[in-house]
């Protein structure tokens, strides 16, 4: 029951002004058990914070949103699994040589088949299907192939119910819309690009509950990516 959001703008932004729209994705969402952002730095690379706590509840919030970014990735968590919470599968996940971001909703319905291999070799910290799909997605990235393509091949070989996301250093995020019960859209607010999935509820109220002045609206289509 996890929600997404990125957002990326031309001139730099306080991450502060896309709280209400984490405060609103987080509510009605049903997330509430665990947060996290990505962002880019001045200088083009990527940063993370991550958080056990709901972003409702997390007493450094506002810390961290006098962060001042271009582009970030935000992950609202509730786990498919309660089992499955801690800070190791607090997401978005920062690649270890600062590649991209990784944020995923939803259930990869045969992580178990890669969780193995990725165990023995020392690369598996928690117990969700979320840092499966991520160490699958760091050894693709080797490939160079845009993060449209590493993102539906990612998807085709876990499947399941599934949206996926990613931030790359300099700005660009790509999501693809995989998870049936939670469609992802694009809008703008203000000076603002943002791509969120929306609330698991199958119409629009996304943008009646949580981002009422968005402009730009539109449905990105199950099974495609869209990139901001």
């Amino acid at each position: 029951m996890c929600e997404l959001l990125a957002v990326r703008s031309d001139e730099p932004f306080e991450l502060a002004e896309v709280w209400p729209l984490a405060e609103g994705l987080e509510r009605y969402g049903l997330a509430g058990y665990a947060w996290g952002a990505a962002w880019v730095r001045p200088d083009g690379s990527l940063d993370a914070y991550r958080a056990t706590t709901a972003f409702r509840d997390d007493p450094r919030r506002a810390e961290i949103g006098r962060t001042e970014t271009t582009a970030a990735l935000v992950h609202l968590r509730r786990p498919s699994r309660f089992s499955w919470l801690g800070m190791a599968d607090t997401q978005p996940f920062l690649e270890g040589a600062g590649r991209f971001a990784f944020g995923h909703n939803g259930e990869l319905a045969h992580h178990r088949r890669f969780r193995d291999a990725y165990r023995a070799a020392g690369r598996i910290h928690g117990r969700a299907d979320s840092e499966v799909g991520m160490r699958w997605l760091e050894d693709a990235w080797a490939l160079a192939r845009p993060a449209e393509d590493l993102l539906a091949a990612l998807h085709e070989a876990m499947g399941g119910s599934a949206n996926l996301a990613v931030l790359e250093p300099w700005g660009r995020a790509t999501f693809h819309a995989g998870n049936g019960e939670n469609p992802v859209f694009g809008f703008r607010l203000g000076g603002l690009q943002l791509l969120s999935t929306g609330v698991y509820s199958l119409d629009r109220s996304l943008f009646r509950l949580v981002a009422p002045g968005a402009r730009d609206r539109r449905l990105v289509a199950p099974g495609r990516c869209a990139s901001l």
